[in-house]
């Protein structure tokens, strides 16, 4: 289940919103060997947000990125691939934090090209792109 009850329909709610989201969201996160926290939060099209949060592992391959983090919980929870509204991802760096290109395709695969996505850090200094921007030409498999 996400982790609210809709905030607000998916269609007003502000990126500022979102990114409070997102900083709880890192606040989860499991990052003993970075010390590296990241946060993600994910609206649906019913208006709940489901966090995401960066889980590392001692053999570092099989750590998890708190965007795949998000969108693999919101899916698992019955969210329909394309049906999500915005992403804000949140990180304590100068400017706003970017996804990895792991995640750049996870995103462009379960998210339809022109969702917003919020890319912010803890100070509040935002910017909102979308994944064809973060990703042009993305790898796709046609059924």
């Amino acid at each position: 289940m996400p982790d609210s009850n809709p905030v607000a329909p998916a269609e007003t709610i502000q990126p500022e919103v979102l990114i409070s989201h997102a900083i709880e969201a890192a606040r989860r996160a499991y990052a003993p060997y970075s010390n590296f926290r990241v946060g993600a939060a994910l609206l649906d099209d019913q208006g709940h947000i489901h966090y995401g949060c960066n889980v590392e592992n001692a053999a570092y391959g099989p750590t998890n990125c708190a965007e795949r983090t998000a969108l693999f919980r919101a899916i698992a929870d019955g969210n329909a691939p394309k049906s999500f509204k915005a992403m804000a991802v949140v990180g304590d760096t100068p400017g706003p934090i970017s996804p990895c290109g792991i995640c750049r395709q996870v995103i462009s695969e379960l998210c339809a090209p022109d969702m917003p996505v919020i890319l912010a850090n803890t100070a509040g200094t935002y910017a909102v792109t979308n994944i064809a921007e973060l990703l042009p030409g993305a790898f796709q498999l046609e059924p």
